[in-house]
């Protein structure tokens, strides 16, 4: 467009500023499957090789999910809820204690999800003792389909968190607003 055009011509609008799931911090609000949630939490994942990954705890007022965020090539996510380590048939702890791993697969609401990968690492939450980081284990499973996603946590000895959840893409998290000033 010329500086006359510009300068005579309609007045181009600006752009508006496209936030993504890497934007999230606490406090933002995003729409999901058309509700509205709200960020309350920022988790911080140290990988080892310099790769990261954050976990966003969010809420509608009624129910709590975890949104897992992760950038290797492409955007990776999972919409996950924590569920009872003994609602996955077996005895999963034991498992590992006796094997130092667990099974290769593990049925959990009648789905078999199948070992996937195995990671070490390092967990602290944003905003709090940035020096304090705790040591975890984790196990991710997949469904066949590779949908779903099913998660065991070791954080100690006899200190283990289970998660399922489902894959998601990045266009399905929309309209993300900053916390209010």
């Amino acid at each position: 467009m010329s500086f006359f055009q510009n300068l005579f011509g309609k007045k181009e609008e600006p752009k508006p500023f496209s936030r993504t799931v890497l934007d999230l911090d606490e406090g933002f609000i995003f729409e999901y499957d058309l509700q509205s949630w709200e960020v309350q939490a920022v988790y911080e994942y140290d990988w080892g090789d310099e790769e990261f990954s954050k976990e966003f705890k969010v809420s509608d007022g009624k129910d709590t999910y975890f949104l897992s965020v992760e950038e290797d090539d492409e955007i990776e996510m999972v919409w996950s809820q924590k569920i009872p380590l003994r609602s996955i048939e077996g005895n999963i702890a034991q498992t590992i204690e006796e094997n130092e791993r667990p099974p290769e697969t593990i049925v959990y609401d009648s789905t078999t999800y199948y070992l996937d990968e195995e990671s070490a690492g390092y967990f602290h939450e944003k905003g709090k003792d940035e020096e304090s980081w705790a040591e975890f284990m984790v196990w991710d499973y997949y469904d066949k389909g590779e949908k779903f996603n099913l998660s065991i946590e070791q954080w100690g000895p006899r200190s283990f968190e289970a998660s399922q959840g489902k894959l998601l893409k990045p266009h399905e998290i929309s309209e993300i607003l900053p916390r209010k000033l």
